[in-house]
């Protein structure tokens, strides 16, 4: 058999395919198991998870040492390692992120309260060798792109971030960069709601409809896990089972709230990465391909480097867009053909007509905009009226105004509403109308 480096295997370490771990007792007997997950940790480390396995836990407990048949799952070598015990951990980085892993990859198979991982097992890597298999696939893989590069690219990518001074342009020089020349085909940005039990779809590339204002729980597919745990999370190989991701889609608060989800209807690679600015989430970045092995552990990082610098920005801005003074400009006079608006104050849902457009914060701060549109003429606004305003009942600790009026704005340029929410300068905000708004109000 040929040694060969441990870093090199990192297709083995994607949990596509179990490994295979053999012990022996004290009385000499062997026991073989299959592993859900090897966690390569460094180039002399593994982890193990730790399920449900009591005869290889007694047996490496006795022994101190153990087999391990892995299979790299795009070309199906197969290597040995010989490993020896070093620690368990039930917390900390690696326990999490080994968890996290393991939860969204048996959720799929309807195993989420089966699979729960007891332990993350680090084992030193004694000897790791190829071993002679037959029906492997002799063609090399294509090559990963460079990890350094990839980084350099995204510390660029997140420099620019940093001197964008719109909102709204830091999320799309993040989705064009990402899209053009990262080559991910398919992304979204969603954003967390004022209860923080569901996520909303702010803007996207790559998919047939934008999804705009579309939602998922937090907790339920890659993102919903990377916006609960705050983690990073990539899966190379989703075709172990469907069912995680159409539940996801699947999830609507409300029957009339049916935007459709932008998402690929059979995802087999994802990664996603929190947005976290002030100490807060503020959203997730995602990205899905088609293709098994889409992303490397270099794309996670890069992912995770511009969600990073985005959630920074974007809380920054949402700052320093206070600063404008609140002003009271008249109207240009009411107008035009009738538009139809419906309120829910249940959830704040607003609908154009019968079709329905957005709700939650941002469903009531356009009927707040319409309603002193109509009462006091007024089309201008600012950031720090808003905040201040008891009516709107923002959260006073995170109320992410910025995103919620980005949101807004991409939803009526998407639904081609005759309502324009536009930015004439930081910190205001106005409202262009083509019509005379008739609110009504649905409790």
């Amino acid at each position: 058999m040929t040694a060969v480096p441990l870093q090199s295997l990192h297709a083995c370490f994607e949990g596509v395919i179990p490994s295979i771990i053999a012990t022996v007792d004290a009385a000499g007997v062997p026991n073989i198991s299959y592993l859900s997950h090897v966690h390569y940790v460094d180039e002399e480390h593994v982890a193990l998870s730790n399920q449900y396995f009591s005869k290889t836990a007694a047996n490496v407990r006795d022994r101190g040492t153990a087999a391990l048949i892995l299979v790299d799952g795009r070309s199906g070598r197969q290597y040995r390692l010989d490993i020896a015990f070093v620690s368990s951990s039930r917390e900390g980085e690696l326990f999490d992120r080994m968890s996290d892993h393991l939860s969204a990859m048996s959720a799929r198979q309807g195993m989420s309260d089966i699979m729960a991982l007891r332990s993350a097992d680090l084992y030193r890597v004694l000897r790791c060798e190829a071993v002679p298999a037959v029906g492997v696939n002799e063609e090399a893989p294509p090559a990963p792109p460079d990890a350094a590069a990839r980084l350099a690219a995204a510390a660029r990518l997140a420099g620019a971030l940093a001197r964008e001074a719109d909102a709204d342009a830091m999320i799309d020089l993040a989705l064009n960069s990402l899209h053009r020349d990262f080559g991910f085909p398919h992304l979204m940005v969603l954003i967390p709601d004022e209860g923080g039990a569901r996520l909303t779809v702010i803007a996207s590339r790559g998919y047939e409809t934008p999804g705009t204002g579309a939602e998922v729980a937090v907790g339920e597919g890659v993102a919903g896990t990377v916006a609960a745990t705050l983690r990073p999370l990539r899966l190379a190989d989703m075709s172990r089972g469907r069912r995680y991701a159409e539940a996801a889609r699947a999830e609507r608060p409300l029957p009339r709230a049916a935007i459709p989800y932008p998402g690929l209807g059979d995802p087999l690679s994802q990664m996603a990465a929190p947005m976290i600015g002030r100490g807060e989430l503020t959203g997730v970045l995602l990205a899905e391909a088609a293709a098994r092995f889409a992303f490397t552990r270099a794309d996670e990082d890069a992912l995770g480097l511009v969600a990073g610098q985005l959630g920074a920005a974007l809380a920054l801005h949402d700052l320093a867009a206070e600063g404008a003074t609140a002003q009271k400009p008249a109207g240009t006079g009411i107008r035009g053909p009738c538009i139809r608006i419906r309120y829910f104050p249940f959830d704040d849902s607003i609908f154009i007509g019968e079709d329905y457009l957005i709700r939650g914060i941002s469903g009531r701060l356009l009927h707040h905009f319409l309603r002193l549109h109509l009462d006091e003429g007024r089309s201008d606004f600012t950031n720090r009226e808003l905040r201040v305003d008891p009516r709107l009942r923002l959260p006073e600790v995170k109320d992410n105004l910025e995103t919620r009026l980005i949101l807004l704005r991409r939803r009526l340029e998407e639904h081609e509403a005759p309502l324009r929410l536009l930015r004439p300068e930081r910190g205001r905000i106005r409202l262009e109308i083509g019509g005379t708004p008739e609110i009504e109000v649905v409790t």
